[in-house]
């Protein structure tokens, strides 16, 4: 039996019936990592020992009857950046001198243990996770397992490298500008990011730390359902989040099964305003089409922003910077001057940025917020009128691995100046106003790398998202071959 090729809820179905044992799954991925991570650099290190022992447990578990979640001995790794479980180590996305033992579990950790998934190590993630690629000092670049000499895409390109080798059936990612859907749609797998006040993010000493923009811990699956269940364990109230809201109990793995019949579905190529190659146009309108198929109302949407895609990256590089720029202020003040001491293991993007986020002036916040705006008013005069808008992920294909550690996007993209961090995505609106959104994969290109189709929803309407990602899957599955060729 190929475990690989099972969706997460398939895996723990079969381990709950006891057709295949925690310790024997966490076996057979062990042995999987052993032979196709050093091809991809997914991983920066496992924990096998340790997943053995929650493996025991289970089974202790499931010997004596009690209650077992549907994730049950399903493997899941956690993203090698912020804290993300207690007493493991997190490097801030390959920066050695900020290796630290992590104090708490993250979010996605503690879902995803509580629904019975077994955590096997961490995966890689770009300094600060500042940028849509997958690339740091440290441990260097990961690949899509579609072609090793492309990136995975950024910043949780370890998580979804992983997943669509099959290295593990889900992972957590965090998402400030498009860090889950970016390397979703570069390696083929489904990312969702919920709804501001959906997920629960308590940051302290600032509690309003991942607003600016807004920040989100999430999933990256293999299968819609497999991202449904996790919002599940996920989406909860905590008034030590002063964005967090009461939704009520949703199961979004039933609400993702609601018919879409005559809903009113927008699709944009570029949002008005981001150069986008051929390639990604036609498949991606392509496969939005095909939502018609389900009874939804497919049209071509304009926009009218008084600002470029560029200057928009550029203010989304200053605004993330805000709270790195902080935190690097108050190591300084504390005796750890990182950009004295440690300069060569940040890349000069990411320095470039904190010098213009700390020496911004009142304007320029005051101009954050007036483009912020204009984002929402855009966004929203066409969600008032449609039930969905439809982009692509990324406005190109996979770029090339550098060969200096310090991967970036392309510097033009139909002749036209891209900016290199960020600017290359259709992602990081979402991530200024707060809407749902999900990258699903939607077909290959020309040289046999994946496609992400964004699908993006109303605020506060996650499950819109779901039905919509839920019936695009039954209408195209994905199923892509990975090569077998890279094993050691």
């Amino acid at each position: 039996m190929k475990l690989e090729e099972l969706s997460g809820v398939a895996l723990g179905s079969l381990v709950q019936k006891g057709e295949v044992s925690p310790t024997e799954v966490i076996n057979y991925f062990a042995q999987r990592i052993e032979k196709r991570n050093p091809s991809i650099n997914a991983f920066t290190y496992t924990k096998i020992d340790e997943a053995l022992v929650e493996a025991a447990r289970l089974e202790q578990k499931l010997k004596s009857g009690e209650s077992v979640g549907p994730l049950c001995g399903v493997p899941m790794a956690l993203k090698d950046f912020l804290p993300s479980k207690k007493g493991w180590p997190n490097s801030h996305g390959g920066v050695k001198s900020l290796i630290r033992i992590d104090p708490e579990d993250s979010m996605f950790c503690k879902a995803a243990e509580k629904a019975g998934a077994i955590a096997i190590g961490k995966t890689n993630a770009p300094a600060f996770a500042f940028r849509g690629t997958c690339d740091n000092k440290l441990y260097g670049p990961t690949s899509t397992p579609f072609n090793t000499d492309y990136n995975s895409g950024g910043s949780s390109g370890g998580t979804a490298a992983a997943v669509a080798d099959g290295l593990i059936l889900l992972g957590e990612g965090s998402d400030g500008g498009g860090s889950i859907r970016i390397p979703s749609a570069w390696c083929g797998c489904f990312g969702f990011k919920a709804s501001v006040g959906t997920i629960p993010s308590v940051c302290r000493p600032d509690g309003w730390t991942a607003t600016h923009p807004y920040c989100f811990n999430g999933a990256i699956t293999k299968t819609v359902e497999d991202s449904a269940v996790m919002l599940n364990y996920m989406a909860q109230y905590d008034p030590r989040d002063p964005l967090s809201l009461d939704h009520g109990k949703k199961d979004f793995t039933v609400l993702m099964q609601k018919p879409i019949k005559d809903w009113k579905i927008a699709f944009t190529y570029d949002f008005g305003i981001f150069p986008v190659e051929e390639e990604i146009k036609t498949i991606v309108k392509n496969a939005a089409l095909k939502l018609e198929l389900a009874g939804a109302k497919v049209d071509e949407v304009k926009f009218n922003f008084k600002h470029t895609s560029n200057e928009f990256a550029e203010l989304w590089c200053r605004s993330i910077s805000i709270d790195t720029s902080i935190d690097m202020e108050m190591w300084r003040r504390e005796g750890f001057d990182i950009l004295k001491d440690h300069r060569d293991e940040l890349p000069e993007e990411f320095i470039y940025w904190n010098d213009v986020a700390f020496n911004s002036t009142v304007m320029d916040y005051r101009q954050f917020n007036d483009m912020r705006t204009e984002i929402l008013d855009n966004q929203q005069d066409v969600f008032d009128k449609y039930d969905i808008l439809i982009s692509p992920v990324t406005i190109c294909s996979p770029v090339k691995n550098a060969d200096d550690r310090n991967t970036k996007g392309p510097k033009t993209v139909n002749g036209k100046e891209v900016e290199q961090i960020i600017g290359f995505c259709e992602t990081f609106f979402e991530n200024f106003t707060g809407n749902p959104a999900a990258s699903i994969p939607c077909g290959l290109d020309s040289k046999g790398l994946p496609v992400g189709m964004q699908i993006i929803g109303k605020k506060f309407r996650d499950e819109d998202v779901f039905a919509v990602a839920h019936k695009f899957e039954q209408i195209m599955p994905w199923s892509y071959e990975i090569p077998a060729s890279r094993e050691v």
